[in-house]
């Protein structure tokens, strides 16, 4: 079975559920009750299960961007920015927001995530990261842009 990040999340909000289950149930014991001295302990409980969650829910977010696919052009971009970089002694620089990377990004594939497909008159599709489709939307009169889903490239 593969992992997806979607498993994570489904246990994280049945881990949301069950937290506020628990809750609720410490909630209706009335005041002075034999039985709300012990649920202190449920209520223990519950909280371990909320921090559970939220780290399910951490979990799924880096497994999104680890599955992501990466963009894959022969040279990088800004990701904010698109094709607004210069390199010089090893280091790009973007023009725009002056953000910098310790290698030349211009002379390495994009490792960008794929957050769009982009179909072009002819019918051809491509798949490129947000400083990519920049490019491409000034270029690609014409062209079909779709967004696709953050979570590993998907529609």
């Amino acid at each position: 079975m593969t992992v997806t990040p979607e498993h994570l999340r489904a246990l994280a909000g049945r881990a949301e559920a069950i937290t506020a289950e628990v809750r609720a149930l410490c909630d209706s014991a009335q005041n002075g009750s034999p039985e709300q001295g012990h649920l202190m302990v449920a209520r223990q409980a519950a909280d371990w299960l909320a921090r559970g969650a939220e780290d399910l829910e951490r979990s799924a977010a880096e497994l999104a961007r680890l599955q992501a696919q990466p963009c894959g052009f022969r040279w990088g971009v800004c990701p904010e920015h698109g094709n607004t970089l210069s390199s010089r002694a090893g280091v790009s620089e973007c023009r725009v927001c002056r953000r910098t990377w310790t290698y030349n990004r211009l002379d390495q594939p994009c490792g960008e995530p794929v957050t769009w497909k982009v179909i072009d008159r002819a019918g051809t599709e491509t798949k490129m990261c947000d400083g990519h489709v920049l490019g491409a939307r000034a270029a690609a009169g014409g062209a079909t842009f779709i967004r696709l889903d953050a979570a590993g490239g998907q529609q």
